[in-house]
């Protein structure tokens, strides 16, 4: 079984999407590319990823868009790559479910820092233990979360995230040191964004957290039972 990471390549930008498909082969991925939102679902329902790396500004349907409809059957690790440079639009990306993203030019080894980035905090680690969050077991050797109905999917970023609060149970942690741990990139809102995102999935009421605490001027802490 090939264990090389597949990754899927979405742009409308002919070039530069082939300057992406070598410069990823190059770097040791398999790559499939999309020129536009439609086509990538195509694909999506035919080919299993490791990661989709995903242009916003596409004719018809776009990145924005595309990410909210992946997220309602699937957590597959995204990264945006946007002209945008509005603070307010990337956390909009990370609102609809995207791991990270990256603004337009950039630097081809910058994307591939972010892709292994991203790649390492979707990967199973060994070597921790469960905790119990009410009705929810957190697995930290598998990264996986388990609720009453089976598997809770994470992004790479709530997984990211999770696995540092449950290493540090009942200890603050300053936002600015999840952010590094987590190698979210962008402000720091990014991390308030995954924590948002995390507590819809773990708490029974996300405004009146129980598991997953703000402490003010520390930062967030996780309270296992």
């Amino acid at each position: 079984m090939d264990d090389t990471p597949h990754i899927l390549v979405v742009d409308d930008d002919t070039r530069l999407r082939e300057l992406l498909r070598k410069f990823l082969a190059e770097n040791g991925f398999r790559v499939t590319t999309s020129a536009d939102a439609a086509e990538a679902r195509q694909r999506l329902n035919s080919l299993e990823f490791d990661l989709v790396v995903l242009d916003v500004m596409m004719p018809g349907e776009s990145g924005f868009e595309l990410t909210t409809g992946l997220r309602e059957f699937s957590e597959v690790p995204i990264l945006l790559l946007t002209a945008m440079g509005e603070s307010e639009d990337r956390i909009d990306g990370l609102e609809r479910g995207a791991d990270d993203y990256l603004s337009k030019p950039f630097e081809p080894r910058e994307l591939l820092a972010r892709i292994r980035s991203i790649l390492r905090r979707a990967a199973p680690r060994a070597g921790k233990t469960e905790i119990t969050l009410g009705s929810h077991q957190y697995d930290s050797a598998r990264q996986q979360l388990l609720g009453p109905d089976g598997p809770v999917r994470l992004t790479s970023g709530e997984a990211g995230l999770l696995q540092v609060l449950a290493a540090n149970p009942g200890h603050p942690i300053s936002r600015e040191a999840l952010q590094t741990q987590t190698q979210l990139g962008g402000s720091v809102r990014a991390v308030d964004v995954q924590v948002a995102r995390l507590r819809r999935k773990i708490e029974p009421d996300p405004k009146v957290p129980r598991y997953l605490q703000t402490i003010r001027g520390q930062g967030y802490v996780l309270w296992p039972d």
